[in-house]
């Protein structure tokens, strides 16, 4: 403020706020840690295996950025993909990571450009919920096509990203949540500087769907920034990582032969992907708000059972609550889970909790008490510490008929539990798909889909 009036206090910035060097925060860093892994603790290893660093400075700006790479403002484009487009979205649909839908999306463009094709070509992704990674790879793309275009020896030539919200992660359960996730990823599309998108409905109407990209235009004016992302050290950082690791995948591609001699390996390596997202939402690592945590255990949705056709990472979830609720249109009721919690408050409310969630995924009836006398339920679970559950058991298991499992996984006593009647266990650990199943199975829940 060099025209400050006389007395006047001045600001100065750089004497009141000098620089700090990276070596000065990891020092802090490592200090507030006192002794915890700095990588465990703090490094997020996304699903294509890239560390995501706690913060990143402007020294960890790659050589070459996609600011100057991203398309302006975007086109409500609620209709069908365009013609002749490649369509990235379908890896992603099927199972594939980010970098295997950027690496697999230009090698198909790499064969065509082989064959003569205008390098003006027209990309379709899908958008998911893992928001950065989601902006960062539409800037990759981008990246990564002029990089094979240069290759090729061809002029640059306009790259066009149309977005489509995935469906990878829907479900038919809880189908409101769903309208909450496409709203992150228009805002995904459009900060990653896609030229089109569309908002696919899924279980809410349509007219939302539109205007959930109405109002990021209307009243967020994301239209009116060009390149909100441009310049961001973590976003810069991210899109580098993708792409550098898409080129080598894509080169791995190549070596075979191209995207058509190599559908083989590219199915059997998108199926790997697909089984380690499903171990991930079986083992509720990765949560689907409203489908394997944190479910509206009142909800009934039999009647739309067949709105979402095709792979989608609710599907095995979707099927054990579908399985509970024709069983109770069968018998006439739903099978009930009793949550006998005693003792320890902190542990059985924790306990309780988690049993909640855990049987609620299943479209189960949930009742909590400290009594059994009297329940109807078709499985009782007992919460409580791990110190008392042996007098606990000891008590329950000679005085019902019904199956009784404990919530949690008290090594040193699970034999004598064992011993005293327990039939099961639920914890963090346990494999929601595979433990939901095995219950329906032991209880008599008929219900399963015919194949």
């Amino acid at each position: 403020m060099p025209d400050a009036a006389p007395g006047t206090d001045t600001l100065r910035l750089k004497e009141e706020f000098p620089p700090v060097s990276t070596a000065d925060w990891e020092a802090t860093i490592i200090a507030d840690l006192k002794g915890a892994d700095y990588e465990k603790r703090l490094v997020w290893k996304t699903e294509e295996g890239i560390a995501v660093r706690p913060y990143y400075r402007s020294e960890n700006l790659p050589a070459q950025t996609a600011r100057a790479l991203n398309a302006g403002p975007w086109e409500i484009a609620q209709g069908p993909a365009p013609e002749r487009a490649i369509l990235a979205a379908a890896h992603h649909e099927a199972g594939a990571t980010a970098v295997q839908e950027l690496a697999y999306a230009i090698a198909e463009g790499s064969d065509r450009l082989a064959a003569g094709a205008d390098p003006a070509q027209t990309f379709v992704f899908a958008v998911g919920s893992n928001y950065f990674v989601e902006i960062a790879k539409l800037r990759a793309a981008r990246l990564l096509w002029k990089r094979v275009v240069s290759a090729f020896g061809l002029p640059e030539a306009p790259v066009r990203i149309h977005a489509v919200t995935a469906l990878e992660n829907k479900s038919i359960y809880d189908p409101y949540t769903n309208l909450l996730r496409v709203t992150t990823e228009a805002l995904s599309g459009v900060l990653g500087g896609a030229d089109s998108m569309k908002v696919q409905a899924t279980g809410f109407p349509e007219r939302l769907a539109k205007n959930v990209q109405l109002v990021i235009k209307e009243e967020a004016h994301l239209d009116k920034v060009a390149d909100a992302a441009g310049g961001s050290y973590y976003i810069e950082a991210l899109t580098d990582a993708l792409a550098q690791a898409a080129w080598k995948l894509f080169q791995q591609v190549e070596s075979e032969g191209g995207f058509a001699a190599a559908q083989g390996s590219i199915a059997a390596a998108i199926a790997v992907s697909r089984a380690a997202k499903e171990k991930a939402i079986a083992s509720r690592r990765r949560v689907l708000v409203g489908v394997n945590n944190y479910p509206d255990i009142h909800e009934k949705e039999l009647d739309n059972a067949g709105i979402l056709s095709g792979w989608h990472l609710a599907g095995p979830i979707e099927q054990i609550r579908l399985r509970t609720e024709r069983h109770a249109k069968q018998a006439g009721k739903t099978a009930k889970v009793l949550l006998l919690k005693r003792g320890d408050l902190k542990m059985k409310m924790a306990r309780g909790q988690f049993c909640q969630n855990f049987f609620g995924c299943a479209g189960f009836d949930i009742e909590e008490s400290e009594i059994y006398d009297g329940t109807d339920a078709a499985l009782i679970v007992l919460c409580s510490s791990d110190a008392e559950y042996v007098e606990f058991a000891r008590e329950v298991c000679s005085n019902v008929k019904v199956p009784v499992v404990v919530a949690g996984n008290p090594k040193e006593q699970i034999e004598e539990l064992k011993a005293l009647g327990v039939a099961g266990f639920v914890h963090v650990l346990s494999n929601m798909v595979d433990t939901l199943n095995e219950w329906q199975d032991k209880l008599g829940i008929g219900g399963k889909e015919e194949k």
